[in-house]
């Protein structure tokens, strides 16, 4: 990551009439069976491994992918694994219609790139590159031209958190 661009191609988790899935809870990032892993390089082999039709994620995602969700991207526990492994498998961050209060705050912490674009439905197609903007506080889709606005917007202390790698880096 640049230190006020992040980009990457995106990576759409999308049901099997291409429409963005809705409801991806942290069991289904990262299961439960595996929590006692602890190492994240570890951890990133199952990312995902509970979604049907994305078992094999791990071994499809490359590094810099963002993961474009729909709605209410990480609802459940409270489990820092389900943000550990995308940031293990080297992913630019996550996109999503929204998501859960919890798991954005642990992505923000742990400073993995994370937006919410309550119109983000339709502007994003598989392999667009997108390019979040660290100043302006907006993701471009360089394909499309489009500028995909996060609401709430990233704020200030967000990006200090990203630029330092994590909250305990600051």
């Amino acid at each position: 990551m640049s230190e006020m661009r992040v980009t990457g191609h995106a990576f759409l988790l999308a049901d099997s009439s291409g429409n963005l899935i809705d409801d991806i809870d942290t069991d289904m990032i990262f299961h439960n069976r595996w929590l006692h892993i602890t190492d994240p390089s570890e951890m990133a082999q199952y990312a995902l491994g509970n979604l049907e039709g994305y078992e094999n994620f791990a071994a499809r995602v490359k590094p810099g992918s963002w993961v474009v969700a729909g709605r209410n991207f990480g609802a459940g526990s409270s489990r820092q694994q389900a943000v550990d492994c995308f940031k293990a498998l080297g992913c630019a961050g996550i996109v999503a219609v929204s998501v859960a209060p919890i798991y954005l705050r642990n992505a923000i912490n742990a400073g993995l790139p994370i937006a919410q674009v309550p119109d983000l439905v339709r502007k994003v197609e598989s392999g667009d590159e997108l390019e979040l903007d660290l100043v302006d506080g907006v993701i471009k889709n360089v394909r499309s031209k489009q500028i995909l606005t996060p609401s709430p917007g990233i704020s200030r202390v967000q990006v200090e958190i990203y630029q330092a790698g994590g909250l305990l880096n600051i």
